[in-house]
């Protein structure tokens, strides 16, 4: 997509003072000042002795100038959308697929703007979801509704580094987020005894002690060492020395940014909903390349007339980036084949795991196949078949 961007950079520069002439809306804004001057002019005309005709004629001579300009810089826009045109035919020759419309019954076209709506309301696009809620006739209850907006005012008080919206909501969730095994509270609490350290100069460190004291001495079975290091860290103050310090990433930005996806995290889970935007990223894999490769196998799969029987499997490989891979891949490291729903991975006594066709073909036949031994493959270990646990990763 390189050469498709640098044609929409050229296109979004182009009303820029720094071209051969001035911006169409220079051009326009000269243009509306010599009206009004012309309009006072012909007002005074008696008093300064100029004729309205002058005027008008000068105002023409105005017009005309300005038209050009203004041409002049459409011909470069037009030009620009010509080649970005191109490029995009050049980069992209194969045409996009055509598929059977899967949105036609009045159920899935609800589902698709429920799932547009849902996806307004969580990304803070509140007056777009009215009108679009409004335009489809389309019912999200008003709890729903409220919570997202709950949601993007405890966000935005994080990034003004205000910490007390987001305890709040952390107070009547607690036992949700205990369920979860989740540090939101904790990181929330350690980013604020940090501002506490570093807000004030000199350091006031009596206050951060007091709020630690008060709000930090709970998390410190399952947080010692990193308590440790937040009282530790008050030797190497004021912040020039904490930067350089072995306590460097406690003054990094990053340990109060990263509260916003955290908490947006633990929000959505309690709603029933998923960390990342669907929609997004539906957009992400598809468009990222997704659609491109399965085109192209079908294609090649046409050409050597085979079809391919697998539902729920796809004939070809799709590359994820790290956020996008839900779940791990186990290979057996016996078979070299990847575990399934039918072939799972199976955990001996000794603690290795291989799939469970694996585990039978590795087992010694005896009278029952609940006393059946196995061997491992990797240690001396010997166990029962029916001793081995499925493990899910």
């Amino acid at each position: 997509m390189d050469a498709p961007l640098k044609e929409l950079a050229k296109l979004e520069k182009l009303t820029a003072s720094k071209g051969k002439g001035p911006s169409i809306s220079d051009s326009l804004d000269a243009l509306l000042i010599s009206l009004r001057e012309a309009k006072h002019a012909i007002s005074e005309s008696a008093a300064s002795g100029i004729t309205p005709d002058q005027v008008i004629k000068e105002l023409g001579q105005a017009v005309d100038s300005k038209k050009k300009e203004v041409e002049e810089r459409q011909k470069e826009v037009y030009n620009s959308v010509s080649r970005l045109g191109k490029a995009l035919d050049k980069k992209f020759p194969t045409p996009l697929p055509s598929y059977p419309d899967i949105f036609s019954s009045p159920a899935s076209i609800t589902a698709l703007e429920r799932t547009i709506a849902l996806h307004l309301l969580r990304t803070g696009q509140f007056d777009t979801a009215g009108v679009f809620l409004q335009e489809c006739a389309l019912d999200i209850p008003a709890e729903l509704r409220a919570q997202f907006i709950d949601l993007h005012r405890i966000l935005q008080a994080l990034r003004n580094q205000d910490v007390g919206p987001a305890l709040g909501w952390v107070a009547k969730n607690q036992q949700f987020l205990l369920s979860r095994s989740s540090p939101l509270e904790f990181n929330l609490h350690r980013s604020q005894f940090i501002r506490l350290l570093l807000s004030s100069h000199p350091p006031n460190f009596m206050q951060a002690l007091s709020y630690g004291k008060e709000c930090l001495t709970a998390f410190t079975d399952e947080h010692q060492g990193e308590l440790m290091r937040l009282y530790g860290c008050m030797a190497y103050l004021p912040l020039s020395k904490l930067q350089t310090s072995p306590y460097a990433d406690l003054a990094s930005p990053s340990l109060h940014f990263d509260l916003e996806p955290l908490f947006a995290k633990e929000y959505c889970a309690s709603l029933g909903m998923s960390r990342q935007v669907p929609l997004r990223v539906v957009g992400d894999i598809g468009g990222g390349g997704a659609l491109a490769r399965i085109e192209k196998g079908r294609k090649v799969m046409r050409e050597r007339k085979s079809e391919w029987s697998q539902v729920d499997e796809l004939p070809i490989e799709i590359p994820l980036p790290p956020e996008n891979r839900y779940h791990s891949i186990f290979t057996c490291p016996v078979s070299k084949e990847q575990a399934s729903d039918v072939n799972p991975p199976m955990m001996m006594v000794c603690g290795h795991v291989v799939t469970k066709d694996s585990l039978h073909k590795l087992s010694k036949p005896t009278g029952y196949d609940a006393d059946r031994r196995v061997k491992c493959p990797y240690c001396p270990m010997e166990s029962n078949l029916s001793s081995a646990m499925r493990v899910y990763f």
